[in-house]
């Protein structure tokens, strides 16, 4: 065990058996390089060059050889990879596996809320989404098609999304917590012909009724003619026999085998939406060969996941690392683990006995939900086995280094590194991570995954080090979207009108003199007090210093004299009543931590904070509520009421 050593410092380095295992090691001594080091610096000057290497070692099939690898004609925001190719992602994550006599090996591994399992080897998923793939053909579904789902994380979800693919559709992921004008609102956007769901889903012993949920979607989406209905819970459920169809009756008796479409390369299989801080949501447009391929790279090099690891991450399909899981861990042979439920169902320690009983490799989970779990108590963790783990990921929020060592030294013993991991929906995975090959720190990032040109800039886009500045991507990449469905100008406007031919991704981070990255939150939550600016995180760091604080969220508020102040709102631990006198020492534990100057102006005590059905907290929602400002879009929201308590403790502060 590693010794854990204080936040600055290096508690993790990779000994001879993870170098010796290094699919990324063995990926760059093949290409002639001696060090990852020298690796990474090829992978950021040689994009064409790199990104070619990268398909080669993953063993992608073309149909028809792409005619070179990079074409920036059209500038960088529009870069076209692999032109002239032929490529179906899912033809590569199935087909070829099968072909090459994996056919036997586990592919998907489920486990549902109420503990049944089930098990599909790469014949059987493979086979099921031919099946699937006929039976929406059959439904009027054609190449180039939009395709709703909305489903929980069942055997189901990846076939769905497999088949799509197959079939040359596109295919719309919908959070499954969404109410019915979130998914309204995509499926109009994306002009959707067909929506998949359930009768229901199972959540903490409870029946979520889905398909009521779809239809009154399907009610304000005119586009919407069919509606495949997955048999899960057998509860009653209201059918429209003119549109209704039930999966398993549209899948019996079809061929068991799907010829693939031909796809381009540059052929869209995904429109994932992303919130926005005002207006519609935004729908990131994603090709066969660029997010699947993206994800595979990801999790191969970042990850070191290969054909013998069995993959878990707690997702969601409407999160970005749903889709990536099934696509990239698919496409490297591996098997997914996934899991209909919430990590503290029925017991504390759900999760930890799935990574036991599946003996899951490479574990991953938001920093919220560590945060939670942590309050349960360390014995639900410390009774199961966790000795298949190899290696543990984290992304969806910045970590506190409490929280941060928990999940280091309790969950992974001080053997398994944290591979922190960063980027967005648009980005398809990581700008910055970590690898398996390199010295961890606590909360940090190794550095921009391989191919990735990241730095980080002042207000003119100059570099800076040992300050915070705005993360951003020099050279374009396998893996961006393609732009907004429908909405070319909104893309650029977002991501490259700041400095010119270079992303600017909306992240503070700051790069340390060990050369370590960090994470300091999102730009429009950026705070700037008495002329100093500081990231949320810090702030929410030095809060839940306080043994008071399980977890906090800090925004800026306005300010007559500073311009602005900060206002903390925190979720007290287990065990510890909010009170005036606790608010006071929090405040001054943050003052001794960060300075007089960035003393929080209050510290207000709520049961919850809102966040994303991915467990982010929507720091720019907890302001607007406070101030009484409209919240922009909240439709990846998973508990309003949240909202309201924030909204309410803004009243009483504005009626003192």
């Amino acid at each position: 065990m590693h010794d854990p050593g204080p936040d600055n410092e290096v508690v993790w380095t990779p000994n001879a058996a993870v170098i010796a295992r290094s699919r990324l090691r063995r990926f760059f001594e093949a290409e002639g390089y001696a060090s990852y080091d020298d690796w990474f610096r090829y992978s950021v000057t040689d994009p064409a060059g790199y990104w070619g290497a990268v398909v080669r070692d993953l063993e992608l099939e073309w149909t028809t050889p792409y005619e070179r690898v990079l074409d920036l004609a059209a500038g960088p925001p529009w870069a076209e990879w692999f032109p002239g190719g032929h490529f179906n992602y899912v033809q590569n994550a199935l087909d070829r596996h099968v072909g090459n006599g994996a056919g036997d090996r586990r592919a998907i591994i489920w486990e549902g809320d109420d503990g049944e399992v089930r098990t599909l080897t790469y014949r059987q998923l493979l086979s099921e989404t031919d099946r699937l793939a006929h039976a929406l053909r059959r439904l009027g579904v054609g190449h180039g098609d939009r395709v709703g789902i909305f489903l929980p994380m069942l055997p189901e979800t990846a076939i769905a999304t497999l088949a799509c693919g197959k079939l040359g559709a596109i295919y719309l992921p919908m959070f499954s917590g969404f109410g019915p004008d979130a998914i309204a609102s995509r499926l109009r956007d994306g002009e959707a012909t067909l929506l998949i769901t359930c009768d229901g889903a199972r959540r903490r012993g409870a029946t979520v009724p889905m398909k009521r949920i779809a239809d009154e979607a399907i009610a304000a989406a005119p586009t919407v003619g069919r509606c495949l209905v997955v048999r899960h819970t057998g509860q009653e459920i209201p059918w429209d026999e003119g549109r209704d169809v039930w999966w398993h009756e549209a899948t019996d008796g079809v061929p068991e085998r799907f010829e693939t479409v031909d796809t381009a390369a540059n052929d869209p299989y995904m429109i994932i939406y992303t919130s926005g801080t005002t207006g519609r949501p935004k729908g990131a447009l994603h090709v066969h060969a660029g997010f699947p391929i993206k994800a595979a790279h990801d999790l191969a090099y970042c990850f070191d996941l290969q054909a013998d690891d069995t993959l878990f991450w707690l997702t969601d399909l409407g999160w970005m690392m749903g889709p990536w899981a099934i696509a990239g861990g698919l496409l490297l042979g591996a098997t997914l683990l996934v899991f209909e439920g919430t990590p503290d169902y029925p017991d504390p320690d759900r999760l930890w006995r799935l990574v036991e009983d599946h003996r899951a490799t490479v574990l991953g989970v938001a920093p919220t939900a560590i945060r939670s779990l942590m309050g349960k108590g360390v014995e639900w963790v410390r009774d199961r086995d966790l000795s298949s783990l190899r290696v543990l990921g984290s992304t969806g929020e910045t970590w506190n280094p409490d929280p941060w060592r928990w999940y280091f030294q309790e969950v992974g013993g001080g053997r398994c590194p944290i591979i922190n991991y960063s980027g967005g929906t648009e980005t398809g995975g990581g700008i910055v991570g970590g690898v398996t090959l390199k010295p961890v720190k606590p909360c940090a990032f190794t550095g921009p995954v391989p191919g990735m040109d990241a730095d980080v800039v002042d207000d003119q886009g100059n570099p800076v080090r040992g300050t915070v500045g705005e993360l951003v991507v020099r050279q374009p990449w396998v893996g961006m979207t393609r732009g907004f469905w429908r909405d070319r100008e909104r893309y650029l406007e977002t991501y490259w009108s700041r400095f010119s031919d270079v992303w600017v991704h909306g992240d503070w981070a700051e790069i340390d003199d060990e050369g370590f990255w960090f994470i300091r939150g999102r730009s429009d939550d950026t705070l700037k007090v008495a002329g100093k600016r500081v990231g949320p995180a810090e702030v929410e760091s030095a809060a839940v210093a306080h043994e008071a604080v399980q977890e906090a969220a800090a925004i800026g508020v306005p300010h007559p004299i500073k311009g602005e102040c900060v206002v903390v709102f925190a979720v007290p631990r287990p065990g510890h009543e909010p009170s005036p006198e606790v608010s006071a020492a929090v405040r001054q534990t943050i003052a001794a931590q960060l300075g007089a100057a960035l003393r929080p102006e209050r510290v207000i005590f709520v049961a919850d904070l809102p966040k994303t059905r991915n467990a982010k907290i929507m720091r720019r929602v907890i302001r607007a509520a406070y101030l009484g400002l409209p919240p922009g879009d909240i439709t990846a929201l998973e508990n309003p009421a949240a909202v309201a308590a924030v909204a309410d403790a803004g009243r009483v502060e504005a009626g003192n």
